[in-house]
């Protein structure tokens, strides 16, 4: 049969719309860009680095000039609303408050999206989300290199620490891992490549202590977790009335944020409730079939997002690797989280106030509306707040610059 009579068959017994679909995914699979090979990584990275040979990175312990060191950290490109990114920034501006010089490398492989570090840093000045930086930014060159002289190298995500492997200098080895990012892909190329950067002989600071853990036991990795925390001038609780609303937190393009399942438990919430308004947040999920009544904000800038917490008696947040900052932001805005129940979300924050549910969707729905209607939401929401009112990121950036100066020093 013909490719012309095939496609005819088609229409008669599908229909337009199947015909169309299955017309789109042949040309995505056959000319898209992320079939290349390697995409995600510099094809050079991958052949340079042979982690069985197991090189001793961090065995000579650095003075620095005065104490203080030049940095290198390598990072992929940040967006607008990434709070992965926005996080690793906020570390960035941690050695530079210590006094040290940081020049931040933009590691992307791929041939797209293009990378402009100008237009980067516009956005980042324009976002409520990134500190102000001194230090230059580059893009990560896999033929040029970093540049010579420093006496530290931070990897922040799988991909960089091929980059920070390959620097030929005796600078000390760090790793920023703020998740498991192997999970992040099914078993494949992707997953082996981003498995091996733990095996590298880095140390490790990690996002709580389940990423710590699990890298030491696992994979050998010395690491030292820092606490997560919660800035209470952006995220606050204001006013005393009573919230009807919940909150979800949703991303399509991050699986590991589990967005349609958490959909399911909001049917099933909306069939027994359609009195609730229900906000969905991190996305813009017009494109998307959300079968019941909602209000799309979409990828919300994090000075906005106050506002709509502070509408809400609770909020669902899903993590099937580690833990996201989100519900200790929502408890700072009176807002109770509800979470899966797992070892990646209690070992990172075991908070009695956080409403802890098994990943069953009646089971969610259930626990979101015991929250609206407890007869005591209002000063349970004053509780809440109340109970992180003390936590402050200047804890972990004095944990982080402590651990830094003592690996730095370190003889092994």
């Amino acid at each position: 049969m013909s490719v012309a009579a095939r496609a005819i068959e088609t229409i008669r017994s599908e229909g337009f719309r199947s015909f169309g679909w299955r017309s789109a995914k042949w040309l995505t699979n056959r000319f898209a860009p992320s079939n290349e090979p390697l995409a995600t990584i510099h094809r050079e990275d991958a052949l340079a680095v042979d982690w069985t040979l197991r090189e001793r990175f961090n065995t000579v312990p650095r003075s620095g000039r005065d104490g203080r060191y030049r940095v290198a950290w390598i990072i992929s490109p940040p967006s607008r609303t990434s709070g992965g990114h926005q996080n690793a920034f906020r570390f960035v501006k941690f050695l530079e408050q210590a006094g040290h010089s940081v020049t931040v490398y933009l590691y992307s492989a791929g041939k797209y999206p293009a990378v402009n570090v100008e237009h980067i840093r516009r956005m980042m000045r324009a976002a409520g989300g990134y500190p102000d930086l001194a230090g230059d930014m580059n893009m990560y060159d896999p033929a040029r290199g970093l540049d010579e002289g420093y006496d530290a190298v931070v990897a922040s995500d799988w991909e960089s620490a091929y980059a920070a492997y390959r620097y030929p200098g005796d600078a000390k080895r760090f790793y920023f891992s703020q998740d498991f990012e192997p999970y992040f892909f099914a078993a494949g190329s992707d997953y082996v490549l981003a498995e091996n950067s733990y095996r590298f002989g880095f140390h490790g600071i990690t996002a709580g202590r389940w990423l710590a853990r699990k890298l030491g036991d696992e994979y050998g990795m010395a690491c030292d977790p820092f606490d997560f925390a919660v800035d209470t001038r952006t995220y606050r609780r204001i006013g005393k009335g009573p919230r009807g609303e919940i909150v979800f937190y949703v991303r399509p393009p991050t699986p590991r944020r589990a967005t349609e399942f958490g959909l399911l438990a909001l049917v099933e919430l909306h069939r027994r409730r359609p009195d609730i308004v229900i906000n969905l947040v991190g996305w813009d999920m017009s494109g998307y079939d959300v079968p019941f009544v909602h209000v799309n904000h979409g990828a919300v800038d994090v000075t906005a997002l106050n506002d709509i917490y502070n509408r809400c008696s609770a909020g669902l947040v899903l993590s099937l690797t580690n833990m996201s900052l989100l519900p200790m932001e929502m408890m700072s805005s009176g807002v109770v989280p509800v979470v899966n129940d797992a070892p990646n979300t209690r070992e990172v924050f075991d908070s009695p106030h956080v409403e802890y549910v098994p990943m069953s969707p009646e089971a969610i729905a259930e626990r979101l509306i015991s929250v609206v209607d407890r007869p005591d939401a209002i000063e349970h929401s004053a509780r809440i707040a109340q109970s992180v009112g003390g936590s402050s990121w200047d804890d972990s950036a004095a944990t982080f610059i402590r651990d830094f100066d003592a690996e730095m020093h370190r003889s092994a």
